[in-house]
């Protein structure tokens, strides 16, 4: 339960920031251009608000309503989410949307989506002047990778060390390494110390898409953190840092380990039947420098009595970068512009059969969030979400942004504006698609929390 509550209070924080920089683009614009915003509303208030106020001598009511699937401005003189349309049979006033030049409109139109990417540049740009970057560099992990199902059956075995795909280095390991990956016809990588090629066939990505678990993950030796008093690690002599290479002569990771000692416990019948003491291992170990061995005789649970080290920077070799104040912000402009890009090429997966699947609602918007509460990850997630408002909200969809922005290029070119009418109906039509969506993506939530 705490973490449910811990992730709804991020998902809340964050849409609510995202929705107030969205409509503030569009209430700054119209207000530059001297149109009047009737109300500015944190939320959807369909029947009644839960707080509102309206200032002396302003014509905006402010407003937070009870349904958080995001917020809008009220600009006057204009077809939007609240279907005004006795409004627009009135004379057309000098302080309506209407009445103002089509570049006007446009920009008023695309204040939402520009404060939205501005903001996604500007938390990049103070997370890596706050923390910095840093990331393993998959190439020089010196136990490669562990792979799921799908990324074994098209060729990769535990421990490969990924080198390039089409001969293009990777980096690090993250969503663009994996649609690198997807779009490759050829991965290269280090297999037993020799250089190996995977080929990869067309429908990884879908294939991908399908699974529950991620696509690989790092392979982490087991470094002894501390040792239990009187366990069988500390009678055998194992001590905090040792570092265990081998089980039984066999070369291991920590999850190499776990899986080990598991099937040792389940074969356990077995094995005293040939004449072998399923509990007596034999471990290789390094300590300062030298490898020794050891033999031990585990507890009844097959348990040593020891903990790992689990702090990925003292496993694994860290690349870390700091940045100034003003160097941070071109650095975190790129970061913004690859992230967009790498969401517009992801979109085409969308519209496969997997793709639709994986569509997710409010429940997989909250599930990225980190389970305890974490600034970076926090505002490292508010960023990737402006991104994701921002590009969805000007594609061309009537009820979108995009849609009015749409329509006003159709009225810059062809020197006529679309009728009230056919406005009405597009809006109508938008509404009706970005609802069906809506129930679709929370629809397949639901699926996944029960089954």
């Amino acid at each position: 339960m705490e973490t449910f509550l811990i992730r709804a209070l991020q998902l809340i924080m964050s849409l609510s920031l995202l929705v107030i920089i969205h409509e503030g683009g569009h209430f700054l614009f119209a207000r530059l251009f001297k149109v009047r915003v009737e109300k500015f509303c944190l939320f959807f208030d369909p029947w009644f608000t839960l707080f509102k106020f309206k200032p002396k001598k302003s014509d905006t009511e402010y407003a937070v309503g009870w349904l958080p699937l995001g917020g809008y401005v009220k600009i006057a003189g204009m077809i939007d989410e609240s279907m005004d349309t006795e409004q627009m049979k009135q004379p057309e006033q000098p302080w309506e949307f209407r009445s103002k030049p089509a570049w006007q409109r446009l920009l008023i139109m695309v204040g939402g989506v520009l404060f939205n990417f501005l903001l996604a540049l500007f938390i990049y740009s103070m997370i890596l002047f706050a923390w910095g970057d840093q990331y393993i560099k998959v190439q020089e992990a010196p136990l490669g990778m562990d792979f799921n199902e799908t990324a074994k059956s098209v060729g990769f075995q535990d421990g490969d060390i990924l080198l390039s795909a089409d001969g293009v280095p990777f980096e690090r390991y993250d969503s663009d390494m994996l649609s690198q990956i997807a779009d490759a016809r050829e991965v290269s990588v280090i297999r037993n110390g020799a250089k190996a090629s995977v080929y990869i066939p067309e429908d990884l990505m879908q294939r991908l898409l399908a699974d529950s678990i991620r696509f690989a993950s790092y392979r982490f030796p087991y470094v002894i953190d501390s040792v239990m008093v009187n366990s069988p690690a500390a009678q055998a002599g194992i001590q905090p840092g040792d570092s265990i290479i081998a089980l039984n002569g066999t070369p291991i990771s920590f999850s190499d380990f776990k899986e080990a000692m598991a099937e040792r416990k389940k074969n356990a019948e077995t094995l005293l039947k040939d004449s072998i003491d399923p509990r007596l291992i034999t471990l290789t170990y390094v300590r300062g420098g030298v490898t020794d061995t050891l033999n031990m005789r585990v507890d009844s649970a097959y348990l040593m009595g020891v903990t790992a080290c689990l702090v990925t920077d003292r496993l694994l070799p860290m690349v870390k970068k700091e940045y100034t104040f003003f160097e941070s912000f071109p650095a975190g402009v790129s970061l913004g512009v690859k992230t967009l890009k790498g969401y517009v090429g992801n979109m085409k997966y969308l519209f496969s059969k997997e793709g639709a699947k994986q569509l997710g609602g409010f429940g997989t918007i909250g599930s990225i969030f980190p389970a305890t509460w974490d600034w970076h990850q926090f505002w490292y997630m508010t960023a990737f979400l402006s991104i994701i408002l921002a590009f969805m909200n000007i594609l061309p969809i009537p009820a979108l942004d995009g849609g009015h922005v749409l329509f006003l290029f159709y009225e810059m070119i062809a020197r006529r504006k679309p009728s009230d009418k056919f406005m009405e109906y597009a809006q109508m039509t938008g509404m009706i698609l970005l609802f069906g969506l809506l129930i679709w993506a929370n629809f397949n939530d639901i699926l996944r929390f029960f089954f």
